[in-house]
């Protein structure tokens, strides 16, 4: 399948001298969760933008469903393509929500009754309830949100872009955006995400941009944090013994640590489909018995502040 978005070497520099974003190279699949990472001033909003085809680079070029974004010819083409939910809603809180969204249709150039089929069609699937009658502004965050999304939705794009769509949510209104938007990827769109979330950001996407400015990393939430902390395993004896660490360690375990309860060891493994069963069998084979043997998980927020302070202290 053809990559959704492709960037290189793309750069943005302001009127000011900021430069926001330097040198950033990836692409974007067609039909993944792509989330952009990185503390503020990290350049997220300005990559969205630029993904966007909403402003142009100062270098480097984007390439949206193969349509350069600098070509005047091209910018409609992607206009339909991508729908933009940014971080403000950017309604016209003294009109409805129905009539916000026929202006914004019309706007894609889409006819009275078309508009009209898809609210029916978003208004179910975004359970925006009546949409006529009462104005936007007298909404509360969380349906301000949907009936923003509604919008970056009205044009059927097949890439969204989705600038902090968490933002002031509560629990179950987030909850049900993080339900649709897995929706919408099983249905084949591609979704771009810049977030804070970091939980949401492991749980949504299949795979992570860390910026700062710079590009840091690209890879899968899984494979980031096996990079960083390869692949540790605890291993419960029935009762505590701290010779079996030693044990573990002169079987070639690399890192092991005895945890403070005396039963549990933690040990750093390569391949841990060969490995671990050749060290456990000599824990057996030395007396020992086993309770449990589990990896032990660490979190994206571990990871991205890893990288954060790795890249701090290179640079």
């Amino acid at each position: 399948m053809a990559d959704a978005v492709e960037v290189a070497q793309l750069s943005r520099v302001y009127s000011d001298g900021t430069r926001a974003v330097e040198g950033l190279s990836f692409t974007i699949r067609s039909g993944e969760i792509f989330t952009l990472l990185g503390p503020n001033g990290a350049g997220k909003t300005t990559t969205i933008r630029l993904l966007a085809g909403l402003i142009q680079p100062s270098e480097g070029w984007v390439r949206v469903q193969g349509m350069d974004t600098r070509e005047p010819d091209a910018r409609e083409d992607v206009r339909n393509a991508v729908g933009v939910l940014p971080e403000q809603p950017g309604l016209y809180e003294q009109f409805s929500a129905a009539r916000n969204l026929l202006f914004y249709g019309r706007l894609h150039g889409l006819s009275d009754r078309t508009v009209e089929e898809r609210i029916r069609e978003l208004s179910a699937r975004l359970d925006l309830g009546p949409v006529d009658g009462k104005a936007v502004g007298k909404f509360s965050k969380g349906m301000k949100q949907r009936v923003a999304l509604a919008r970056a939705l009205l044009h059927r794009p097949s890439i969204l872009v989705l600038d902090e769509p968490m933002s002031g949510l509560d629990p179950e209104s987030a909850k049900s955006l993080r339900d649709y938007l897995l929706d919408l990827r099983r249905d084949g769109t591609t979704i771009i995400l810049s977030t804070h979330n970091l939980d949401d950001a492991d749980r949504l996407s299949d795979r992570i941009a860390m910026l700062r400015s710079r590009l840091i990393a690209v890879d899968t939430p899984s494979a980031l944090k096996a990079r960083l902390f390869g692949h540790r395993v605890a291993v419960q004896l029935e009762r505590a013994d701290p010779a079996a660490a030693a044990l573990l360690t002169a079987h070639g375990a690399r890192g092991v640590e005895l945890q403070p309860d005396g039963r549990t060891i933690e040990l750093e493994l390569d391949e841990p489909d060969r490995e671990l069963p050749e060290l456990l069998a000599a824990v057996v084979r030395s007396g020992y018995r086993l309770q449990y043997v589990r990896p032990v998980a660490h979190s994206l927020e571990e990871a991205y502040l890893k990288l954060l302070t790795t890249r701090e202290g290179g640079s």
